[in-house]
């Protein structure tokens, strides 16, 4: 089985995991310091895909609240 992710990929995670530790890594439009290892990880992954590099699409985000309120409205109207 292939691996998911390229080696050039994860050097490009590594180097901003990196950049965090030292505390110059900055975020998107806001440019304040990253300070999350979550949100490293993740500015690594979207710089190697902006290179082209092997990496998995992102996860497609979930409605749950949407269809909540979706059926909240339903029931009203059926009153």
């Amino acid at each position: 089985m292939a691996p998911r992710y390229s080696k050039t990929a994860s050097t490009d995670v590594g180097r901003a995991m990196k950049k965090r530790k030292v505390g110059t890594l900055k975020s998107g439009r806001s440019g304040r310091t990253v300070k999350s290892r979550k949100q490293a990880i993740a500015i690594g992954l979207s710089e190697a895909r902006a290179k082209g590099k092997k990496v998995p699409k992102k996860a497609a985000k979930k409605r749950k609240t949407a269809k909540k309120t979706a059926k909240k409205r339903k029931a009203k109207k059926r009153r």
